[in-house]
């Protein structure tokens, strides 16, 4: 599957099938929503801590599917299976945030 990086999409392989995932604006939206962050500035904070809950890896991985036009729910991504458990499903949040918002910081400089 071919992905567009300027986009920001990423490709995983979830339940045994690629694919595609983008956090959009509408998505971004989402996200701040149900992690109750005031703005994008503080989602950025909350997620350059680098601790995730299995409830965070979901609501992140089902926000990027959704964005990449997907028509899945929360619990539909809890069903799903991912080459290294939940390892894996960390390694494509991370992919995800990465292209999304850039390189991570490390006190406040780009890796």
């Amino acid at each position: 599957m071919a992905v567009n990086r300027r986009r920001g999409e990423v490709a995983a392989i979830l339940d045994g099938r690629e694919r595609r995932l983008c956090l959009t604006l509408g998505s971004l939206a989402e996200l701040e929503a149900s992690f109750a962050a005031a703005d994008l500035n503080a989602l950025v904070e909350r997620f350059s801590s680098g601790r995730f809950t299995s409830q965070d890896l979901t609501r992140i991985i089902a926000a990027g599917l959704r964005g990449a036009g997907e028509d899945v729910s929360d619990d539909d991504v809890r069903a799903m299976q991912c080459e290294g458990g939940a390892a894996g499903f960390a390694r494509i949040v991370a992919e995800l945030l990465t292209q999304t918002f850039g390189a991570p910081m490390q006190d406040g400089v780009a890796e």
